[in-house]
């Protein structure tokens, strides 16, 4: 019998709407992490909807036996192993090349350029391939680590940092298009100011990218508008100032609020009383969280409670678009992750026109 879901359908608004882009523009997907059954069937299914041009690392023959074994179709499904590879001798020149290569612990760059996190890596910060998701079979620190040290970072960005995308039709409350943007779910533990001003801008843009319209940024915390005078809501009043300072002098369609609680945030009827004045006021399309923690806590009683759709982490900061999935990532999310960031790879020169994409 058939493992793969033949008869899959995009089962939201959002997945279809990213899908209608990837048509008209069509984006290459590496996936680091390719002998998995889960990413093989979720790049049939892209194949299948005309959206991902999709490339995976791994041995050919496991790839190709998993497939066989499932009846999964490969057709336009592009598989690299990276020792194998035309490519791997100019890539071990060019990674003997980059200062960082100094600082890796490796006898020589071939043994580093093995490694499919550092292949896939160097294939998007070289163009040949738009955009990379990994992070369903391994550790997240390794596959950080080699996007840190092989794509170069936006200077205008002081740390990366994991955006989480966030779906759910039976949920109240989940952004004005059914779409909540989370921030920094996954890297930062203890964000400084500059560092959520930084998180707040560029989520913002993502957003503003995704929706195509203004979105509204809410800078989250256990007081709203002074309620509380702990050194951590000052933070987040703080990093609201500067944020705003900050999109004003860029010129940046982004509606920025904070510190706001939670409910505040996201429920109009609690912002009216809790803001005198605030009646019929949108909920926030993007949650800015004030520390590690708090994000990546609310992320998971979201999803394993509420039952919420989530796709990504969308990891931002970098000059390439780059994802990372949960070992738990079931195939409907990788699919809407890869779908999220060659989304993100169409206009990403756009914008960040200062990186060499």
């Amino acid at each position: 019998m058939s493992d793969f879901p033949t008869e899959f359908q995009p089962g939201n608004v959002v997945t279809r709407h990213l899908l209608e882009q990837l048509r008209r523009h069509p984006k290459r997907v590496v996936f680091t992490e390719g002998e998995d059954l889960r990413v093989l069937q979720a790049a049939a299914l892209l194949v299948e909807n005309q959206a991902v041009a999709p490339i995976l690392l791994g041995d050919r023959d496991n790839i190709r036996a998993l497939a066989a074994a499932h009846a999964v179709p490969l057709g336009l499904i592009h598989i690299i192993d990276p020792p194998k590879s035309g490519d791997f001798a100019l890539f071990c020149r060019r990674m003997e090349n980059m200062a960082r290569y100094r600082t890796l612990q490796a006898a020589n760059p071939a043994e580093i350029v093995a490694r499919p996190h550092y292949f896939g890596a160097l294939m998007v910060q070289y163009g040949q391939a738009d955009a990379i998701i990994s992070g369903n079979q391994s550790l997240p620190a390794a596959y950080i680590r080699a996007l840190i040290q092989t794509i170069k970072p936006l200077p205008h960005v002081t740390k990366i940092f994991a955006v989480s995308l966030m779906l759910g039709a039976h949920l109240k409350h989940l952004g004005s298009d059914g779409i909540l943007f989370l921030a920094d779910c996954g890297l930062i533990p203890s964000p400084t100011v500059e560092d959520l001003a930084s998180i707040a801008l560029e989520t913002g843009k993502l957003a503003r990218h995704f929706l195509g319209r203004p979105p509204r940024v809410a800078m989250l915390s256990h007081s709203t508008k002074g309620s509380a005078s702990t050194p951590d809501a000052k933070r987040m009043a703080a990093a609201t100032a500067l944020a705003r300072e900050q999109a004003s002098a860029e010129f940046l369609s982004i509606e920025i609020e904070g510190e706001l609680q939670a409910d505040v945030a996201i429920d109009p009827a609690a912002a009216e009383i809790m803001l005198p004045g605030a009646a019929s006021r949108p909920v926030a399309d993007v949650l800015i969280f004030p520390n590690l923690d708090a994000a990546h806590i609310a992320l998971k009683l979201l999803q394993h409670l509420a039952g919420a759709q989530t796709y990504g982490q969308i990891i931002l900061g970098l000059s390439r678009p780059a994802a990372q999935i949960p070992r738990t990532a079931s195939v409907e999310s990788i699919f809407g992750t890869a779908a999220a960031v060659a989304v993100e790879a169409i206009k990403f020169h756009h914008l960040h026109p200062e990186s060499d994409f």
